[in-house]
């Protein structure tokens, strides 16, 4: 059974709760084990997926990061998504992004699915994805 880890970096729980739930529920429905870290925030989870790269086969980040008047946001996300692809990379290992980069509260509500819209649950997405990496294997044409 393969092992998947959630890191949900739950500086805004409101949000972050939502995108737990649809990837916990997609991850059971298929049988995987999983496991959950909270961190603070967006730019913790590359460590928690660096201390824990070993112990199983693909993660799933949680996260919001929501523009405000200064480039914080912008040296966060840059940093934290260099970071998640590289170890994603460097260890051969699937991590689903599920961290929402909104410019408002609104924008992240939709994304998270807190409030009713068309906007797909990014929580649901990046579970979404790892499962699709961890089944696909090359096939012989």
């Amino acid at each position: 059974m393969k092992k998947i880890l959630i890191i949900n970096a739950n500086y805004y729980k409101d949000i972050t709760k939502n995108l737990e739930n649809a990837a916990k529920k997609v991850l059971k429905n298929k049988n995987f084990q999983i496991s959950l870290i909270k961190v603070p925030g967006v730019f913790e989870t590359p460590i928690a997926i660096r201390k824990n790269i070993e112990k199983f086969d693909a993660f799933v980040i949680l996260g919001c990061v929501i523009k405000g008047k200064t480039s914080h946001f912008d040296f966060i996300c840059k940093s934290s998504f260099k970071a998640i692809l590289d170890l994603s990379i460097k260890y051969n290992k699937p991590i689903g992004n599920g961290i929402i980069t909104a410019n408002n509260k609104s924008q992240a509500y939709e994304r998270s699915g807190k409030i009713k819209s068309n906007k797909p649950n990014k929580g649901l997405e990046a579970a979404q994805a790892v499962i699709s990496i961890l089944s696909n294997g090359p096939k012989k044409i």
